[in-house]
């Protein structure tokens, strides 16, 4: 069953979550502040704080899953800091607050340790006090509308978050999303964000995609769509990176001013950073 839900943005205050237009923290950006000329984008699968560095690690590490445990924090810290110089961040493989992250929501903790002033959290699976599935979204610039959209599979849990920033045909709409692993599954998906950004001028898609760009770009339902991309070092295994499974693609009216896959090796993915030039109509709109 596919659902889009309109759902309001959280602010960070003082460990608070709050609507949007509940505005507390004088520090904060204003709602009315534009988008940059440049904006600063990072993806990152931070597979819910667990430092992974060799294959055997999936199985001696495998019960961090379902526990909390002390090095986890450390691994959040190392996130954070990362995250602070970007703009706009996508999140994968994050917990909303059970028994392994110790009932932390790590999209909040995140946000409020890389002070950034808006947050949206996205659960895909719900277990429960055992784990909390999800993925996050961080920014420091107020959105105009967020949207929580499950993706369509045989196996619920995937999902998509659009976010709209400006106004009428010069709106930017980012799509941040973590796709299946399952070819046909993955195809399903990608026709339904195709759907969702045709109306779109200025589009961002982001996130863990499962496959390499080529494979989006030229073989998926993404196909014809103008998306274009960097060509990048790989992102998976962070410990020895030898596939691109991590991407930001982009619509043909936005530039690439800079890319880099990041050599943190605090995941089983290394994170990917994207600086991109903004039109000025988009920025004014």
């Amino acid at each position: 069953m596919l659902a889009a839900t309109n759902v309001p943005w959280r602010r960070v205050t003082h460990g608070h979550a709050l609507p949007a237009e509940l505005r507390t923290n004088p520090h904060c950006p204003c709602e009315g502040q534009p988008l940059p000329e440049v904006l600063k984008l990072l993806s990152f699968n931070i597979q819910v704080g667990i430092n992974t560095q060799r294959y055997h690690h999936y199985l001696t590490k495998s019960w961090q899953h379902l526990l909390p445990h002390a090095g986890r924090q450390n691994t959040l810290r190392q996130i954070a800091q990362l995250l602070s110089e970007f703009d706009l961040v996508a999140l994968q493989e994050v917990d909303g607050g059970s028994l392994r992250s110790g009932y932390v929501n790590q999209v909040e903790h995140l946000a409020k340790e890389s002070q950034f002033p808006y947050w949206y959290q996205q659960l895909n699976r719900n277990l429960g006090r055992f784990a909390q599935h999800s993925n996050g979204l961080l920014s420091r610039f107020a959105p105009k509308l967020v949207e929580d959209h499950k993706l369509p599979g045989m196996l619920p849990g995937r999902g998509a978050i659009l976010t709209r920033f400006g106004q009428g045909d010069e709106q930017l709409l980012v799509v941040m999303m973590h796709l299946a692993l399952s070819t046909r599954t993955r195809a399903s998906q990608l026709a339904y964000i195709r759907e969702r950004i045709s109306d779109f001028k200025h589009v961002v898609l982001m996130g863990d995609m499962n496959t390499h760009a080529i494979d989006l770009l030229e073989h998926s339902p993404l196909r014809g769509s103008g998306l274009h991309t960097a060509s990048l070092p790989g992102t998976y295994p962070s410990w020895k990176p030898a596939r691109v499974l991590d991407h930001i693609l982009l619509s043909s009216s936005l530039d690439i001013e800079q890319v880099d896959v990041l050599p943190q090796a605090i995941s089983d993915h290394l994170p990917v950073a994207m600086h991109i030039r903004l039109p000025d109509s988009l920025r004014h709109a």
